[in-house]
């Protein structure tokens, strides 16, 4: 039997998969960071199942023990308090371990709070970084900030709510104040609340810490993410040429297309 690693709701007890709940009602044994809140999953849907806790504090004694009881043949399911085991939760120790070990490892999807977060801020970049929890030490989240000045793409993040008040007034200096970003809180749970706007305002916004669970989503910077959009159009009409299109009926579609210059692409692309 394989290891299924499923996902869970990150807060509406109803976003969770049918093929999850014939995950946990099936398996001899659910994995969980909390037995309480996964106790509370499973009576929302009229679920029993023997219930084992696996978290940060025994994943390093425990997994040689259930590696070995999955290669025996139990089915074995694991869970986290909140999306998906293995991003920013326990997991990752035992999925190694499982793969390591020629065990089946399979993952059912579900609820995540990154993506959830990334696609309410309404930044829609095509590409972002995930970097877990921000860094509690201000060096070591000035040094992330730095790194981050030269990615082209969104940037995503948890945060505790004590910690967010200093965090977003760092980022607003490092960053610049004018970086757009947006503060999602309690995300599908009863006082959802996503605060757009620039690093500045949400400093100001939040100078005193809120409730709540907190995803920090911050947007490409302009300037870089315009540079990005012209690489991509550049490649576009070299693509086009290469496919038998003239050099100049490709910039100009492409420049339709995208706004940006023909004459740039058509340089560009030489």
């Amino acid at each position: 039997m394989p290891l299924a690693v499923c996902a869970t709701p990150i807060g509406n007890l109803l976003d969770v998969t049918l093929r999850v709940l014939e995950e946990l009602r099936e398996a001899d044994l659910v994995l969980c960071e909390d037995t309480r809140r996964t106790r509370v999953l499973l009576e929302r849907h009229g679920l029993a199942a023997r219930l084992g806790s696996y978290h940060r504090h025994n994943e390093a004694a425990r997994t040689p023990e259930l590696v070995r009881r999955i290669r025996g043949g139990e089915r074995i399911a694991l869970v986290s308090d909140a999306g998906l085991p293995g991003v920013n939760d326990p997991g990752s120790r035992l999925i190694a371990a499982a793969v390591a070990a020629g065990a089946e490892v399979t993952v059912l999807p579900g609820p995540s709070a990154v993506e959830t977060a990334l696609v309410t801020s309404g930044f829609g970049p095509e590409r972002y970084q995930f970097v877990g929890y921000l860094p509690r030490r201000a060096g070591e989240l000035r040094a992330l900030a730095h790194e981050l000045a030269a990615w082209a793409g969104a940037v995503v993040a948890f945060e505790s709510p004590r910690r967010l008040p200093a965090s977003l007034a760092m980022l607003a200096e490092e960053l610049g104040g004018e970086r757009r970003a947006a503060v999602c809180r309690e995300l599908t749970k009863r006082f959802e609340e996503v605060a757009r706007g620039t690093l500045g305002e949400l400093a100001a916004r939040y100078a005193e810490p809120p409730k709540g669970e907190v995803t920090l989503v911050v947007a490409p910077a302009e300037q870089r993410r315009e540079r990005a959009l012209n690489q991509d159009a550049v490649r576009a009409v070299a693509e086009l040429v290469a496919a038998g299109a003239s050099r100049r009926a490709a910039a100009d579609a492409v420049a339709k297309l995208t706004g940006a210059s023909r004459n740039a692409l058509y340089r560009g692309s030489l």
